[in-house]
């Protein structure tokens, strides 16, 4: 049987609660983007972390020396995501306009996959030294994106009329728009991430390619 505090709960579930669920540094993080998501990471505090993990400061300043470590652990998060996609894409040796392709595809799933980080990557404005240094990782990826749909074009698989530079902003403005509404939890299979990943590039790419004739190849 517990213990009654005057005032207060039973120590024993008290206690309970202060161990509960027993964090460790990732089910922290998750805890924490999703405050930062909610709040703004500006409007967050260690107090309203406090809270929101049930456990006390000193807890978290076990795994971490504050709420910027946090920020920054969750931005790579989501740029390790999607340059892990890049990486993939720079060294393969197919036509541009199937590398650019399959950097939207592997982007989309990674969005699936890490909603809340790169829901977060996306809000971050520059306020502090860690969301400066991510915004400059971020500005990297989306040169890798221009310098893929400028390579298709000179390849003759996209169409000229539209500037390289205005493509990759729709490209992946599409993608980024999908943290507002996407929610993968209760998504049945045709609806998951690779059938995301297919309505993206069917709206995206059958709008880019250049219509050939039968038999006709890239233009070189």
């Amino acid at each position: 049987m517990s213990t009654r505090r005057a005032g207060g709960p039973p120590i024993a579930r008290s206690a309970a609660r202060r161990g509960r669920p027993g964090y460790d540094l990732e089910s922290l993080l998750a805890v924490a983007v999703s405050v930062f998501n909610e709040r703004g990471y500006d409007g967050t505090s260690m107090e309203d972390l406090s809270r929101a993990l049930g456990i006390a400061k000193s807890s978290i300043y076990h795994h971490v020396d504050g709420k910027e470590e946090l920020l920054s652990l969750a931005l790579d998060r989501a740029l390790d995501g999607l340059f892990s996609v890049a990486d993939e894409v720079t060294v393969s040796s197919a036509p541009a306009i199937e590398r650019l392709e399959q950097l939207v595809r592997g982007s989309v799933r990674v969005l699936a996959d890490r909603l809340a980080y790169v829901t977060l990557l996306l809000r971050a404005r520059g306020n502090t030294a860690t969301e400066r240094k991510a915004l400059a990782r971020r500005r990297e990826f989306d040169q890798i994106v221009a310098d893929l749909v400028k390579q298709a074009e000179r390849d003759g698989d996209i169409r000229p009329d539209v500037d390289p530079a205005i493509t990759a902003r729709l490209l992946f403005g599409m993608v980024n728009s999908l943290v507002e509404w996407y929610r993968p939890a209760g998504r049945s299979a045709h609806a998951g991430p690779d059938a995301l990943a297919d309505a993206v590039c069917a709206v995206a790419f059958d709008g880019l390619r250049i219509r050939r004739s039968p038999g006709e190849g890239s233009h070189l």
